[in-house]
């Protein structure tokens, strides 16, 4: 494990980039960078986009939207989330946000302790370049399912069975 002691740095647009969930997810900082104590990514959600329901049994998450309108559910709770507006939610809660305006959404979110980047890297795509949309085909989705239960993520199937991944 590497800890960076001269801190991070991070300019406007740098950071390595994924496509995941067809969003773009850039890492600000990552584990390796902060002893595993958190991870920090900001995420550009497409206009009508973002992850199904899901529980993390390993980390706690925090959002902060910088940009768009997003809906946030924390368990069985709907939240409008603005710009400026901040939301916690502690492992093991049922959570899930879309972008339900019609610009692209920014966010940051803080994940703790890290770990949960390895998995956004691991079904991800990496961005060559950030303006090409990605699409999400079956074999994107199967992977994801595939990869979740080794990060303690159990996502909620939109049908109505629940999938332990």
């Amino acid at each position: 494990m590497t800890v960076n002691l001269q801190g991070i740095l991070q300019q406007p647009g740098q950071g390595s980039s994924y496509w995941v969930f067809e969003d773009l997810c850039t890492f600000k900082a990552v584990g390796e960078e902060t002893g595993q104590a958190y991870a920090l990514i900001e995420i550009t959600v497409q206009p009508q986009n973002g992850p199904p329901p899901h529980i993390h049994r390993h980390e706690d998450e925090a959002f902060y939207i910088q940009e768009g309108e997003l809906e946030f559910q924390l368990d069985e709770q709907i939240i409008l989330a603005i710009p400026g507006t901040f939301l916690h939610s502690p492992k093991g809660q049922l959570h899930r946000f879309t972008n339900i305006g019609s610009q692209p959404a920014k966010l940051l979110c803080w994940v703790t302790p890290a770990g949960l980047e390895k998995f956004f890297m691991e079904v991800g795509v990496p961005v060559s370049e950030k303006t090409q949309l990605p699409s999400l085909s079956p074999a994107d989705i199967k992977k994801i399912l595939a990869a979740a239960p080794r990060y303690g993520l159990e996502i909620i199937l939109p049908s109505a069975e629940s999938s332990q991944v």
